[in-house]
């Protein structure tokens, strides 16, 4: 069958047979096809031939072995003519097995049986398939099994190993955090990415060096909260025509913690007696420290300078909210109050900053109005408004007694005057 007519033929069950088929054949068999000719043909054929799977056949594992295609649901061999690492690399990819490291000719992998499917076969390596590069047609291309096309891959790339080099997994705001990526690979490694869980975008990306081992140290610098959570990296690897960057699968997760513990706040509560700042001598005062940010297992610190020393107290934070309680007020409870909030994670122990000095003064009550002599007054007034109504009282009834009624008024009047009128008669 002549170049013209085997073109047409291959041709002719596509829709766009009637527009290219002619022009295409002459132009080829003259030596007027290009590139550009070529990828068309070979999409046109594609699309009659009704192509299927590629697999690899007769090799150490998945990613290596003879090639081979499936069409009208059989499988046939691709010959070695213009076999290249560039029709090599797309089969790697198509198949997940990384890169290219070989192109093989002449049946390495053995002599394949049935047909040869694609005689001269032209990838650019951009191709997502085999199946999907351009097919070369001239009259010379004469193969047989001997001429079976085969590749070797990397082989799948493998998943990489995170670590963490801190000595811990919890830190504080501004800290630094040191992971390390490693993979058992080593060659084509262009870098290493250091993902977070939910972030598509890498936030580390180191260049692999190829003169170490096959790992990085990849460092996650003056961390804030937001930081915080689940950590995997990934490493790619360069090669295909032109050159392409393959990514891995992620690595094993690790998960970090930043602890930020926010300055508290606090404030002391007293008799309402008491001038401001001050607390009365031997009246009870309360301290209170709150932090808008609580751990657990947090615990709040009270710290007091005063002139002769330093005095902590130290209560656990079951609550955003911890009371210190002083019942008996005394000149040694006098001077500056600072709060602070503690907690211990991951064996480290976080503390933060000390609040504002809250300063108390222990004041003696002032003894006109201290309560013994309010007591005194007390008694005193009340010991005399008893007296007071004692005294009128009795002599109210006193002068109850010394008042006659009106017949003892007429009686005494008449016992008086016959006393009179007896003296009288005597004389």
């Amino acid at each position: 069958m002549k170049l013209k007519e085997y073109v047409r033929d291959e041709l002719s069950g596509s829709e766009y047979a009637d527009k290219f088929s002619k022009d295409a054949a002459e132009n080829f068999t003259e030596g007027k096809v290009s590139s550009a000719n070529i990828c068309l043909l070979g999409v046109l054929w594609d699309g009659v031939a009704a192509f299927g799977g590629v697999r690899l056949v007769g090799g150490d594992n998945r990613c290596s072995g003879r090639v081979e295609v499936l069409r009208h649901d059989q499988w046939g061999t691709v010959c070695d003519h213009g076999w290249d690492l560039r029709e090599a690399y797309v089969v790697c990819l198509e198949l997940g097995c990384g890169l290219a490291e070989s192109a093989l000719h002449g049946a390495v992998f053995g002599e394949g049986r049935g047909e040869i499917w694609l005689r001269h076969i032209q990838c650019s390596g951009l191709e997502s398939s085999l199946t999907r590069c351009a097919v070369v047609l001239h009259s010379n291309a004469y193969c047989t099994h001997k001429n079976d096309a085969g590749v070797k891959c990397s082989g799948t790339l493998l998943m990489p190993t995170l670590t963490l080099l801190s000595p811990h997994t919890v830190f504080s705001p501004g800290e630094a955090v040191r992971f390390g990526c490693s993979v058992l690979l080593g060659h084509h490694l262009s870098d290493f990415h250091l993902y977070k869980h939910g972030v598509s975008t890498p936030l580390v990306t180191q260049r692999a060096d190829q003169t170490q081992a096959s790992g990085v140290e990849l460092t996650l610098s003056d961390i804030e909260t937001f930081h915080q959570g689940s950590y995997s990296c990934r490493y790619r690897i360069k090669g295909g025509f032109p050159s392409q960057l393959l990514s891995s699968p992620p690595s094993n997760s690790i998960n970090i913690t930043v602890v930020e513990l926010l300055t508290p706040h606090h404030w002391y509560n007293t008799s309402t007696e008491a001038p401001a700042g001050s607390v009365l001598k031997g009246h009870s005062f309360n301290i209170t420290c709150t932090t808008p940010q609580q751990y657990p297992g947090g615990s709040f610190q009270l710290r007091l300078i005063r002139s002769n020393g330093t005095v902590r107290q130290s209560l656990p934070a079951l609550t955003p909210t911890v009371t210190f309680t002083f019942p008996n007020a005394q000149s040694s409870n006098e001077g500056y109050y600072y709060c602070l909030y503690r907690v211990q994670m991951g064996g480290r122990t976080f503390v933060s900053r000390e609040s504002q000095p809250l300063p108390i003064a222990i004041r003696d009550p002032d003894p006109i109005l201290s309560p013994m002599v309010i007591s005194w007054i007390v008694s005193g007034l009340t010991f005399i408004v008893a007296v007071i109504v004692i005294i009128i009282v009795a002599k109210v009834l006193c002068n109850k007694e010394k008042k006659p009624s009106e017949l003892e008024r007429e009686t005494r009047t008449c016992v008086d005057n016959t006393y009179v009128a007896l003296s009288i008669n005597k004389l």
